[in-house]
């Protein structure tokens, strides 16, 4: 992939994944290129590759769109991802630097405090500071397996739900529970601690999925502490 086309494709995927186009929305090659900066043949190679990703779908004399994902794809998608991140985070656990994981209890301070606030004043979405930190808890943890090959399958699972923000609507315990994951998730990075490591996010990721496939508005099952829906983590 050329250069032009590097930042095209870095542009657009962004615009997907900060909601700019919203799932099933068609990508028009016009807008794109003012938006890039760059000619047709850049942004048609771009779509291409973002379409390898299954953040988009080509369809022949139709053009591209925003892809859209059922709820048997999204469940599909999640258990990959357990899979995937939870040997990730297994590698990790013998990999990882100390200056990583004094980034890491930073982050997971950053988003206790996003969801503290957020309860605090009743908000109903968390701020943008929490999922900001959330995908570079993620992203750090990945970097740390070492093994390009093990991120570019993550690429195909972990990022594809961020276009569907809606979906993923968190009530305080099920926040609660992801926190205590992160930190849970330090404890075994500093014990180097492989499938202590492995197994916290495997429930970390299956915790997440049991939100995320939740039918907008169903109430989370029987036995948690219920509470108003604060936002998109994972």
């Amino acid at each position: 992939m050329s250069t032009v086309s590097a930042l095209a494709y870095k542009v657009i995927r962004s615009l997907i994944l900060e909601g700019r186009f919203i799932p099933g929305e068609r990508l028009k090659e016009e807008e794109l290129t003012d938006l890039c900066g760059v000619s047709r043949t850049p942004v048609r190679e771009a779509l291409r590759r973002l379409a390898l990703e299954g953040l988009v779908v080509l369809t022949p004399h139709q053009g591209a769109q925003v892809a859209e994902i059922g709820e048997i794809e999204l469940q599909e998608i999640y258990a990959l991802r357990a899979m995937i991140e939870s040997h990730a985070a297994g590698r990790a656990a013998k990999r990882i630097a100390l200056s990583a994981i004094a980034r890491l209890k930073v982050l997971a301070g950053q988003m206790e405090d996003a969801v503290a606030q957020a309860v605090r004043r009743r908000q109903t979405k968390l701020y943008e500071r929490y999922t900001t930190a959330n995908s570079e808890f993620h992203r750090i943890i990945m970097e740390a397996a070492d093994s390009p090959r093990l991120s570019a399958m993550a690429t195909l699972v972990v990022e594809v739900p961020l276009i569907l923000r809606t979906l993923a609507r968190y009530s305080e315990s099920e926040l609660s529970r992801s926190l205590h994951h992160h930190r849970e998730l330090i404890e075994a990075f500093e014990a180097r601690d492989e499938d202590w490591a492995s197994s916290v996010m495997r429930c970390h990721i299956r915790a997440a999925a049991q939100a995320v496939v939740r039918p907008e508005g169903e109430a989370e099952p029987a036995g948690n502490d219920q509470g108003q829906p604060l936002g998109q983590v994972g």
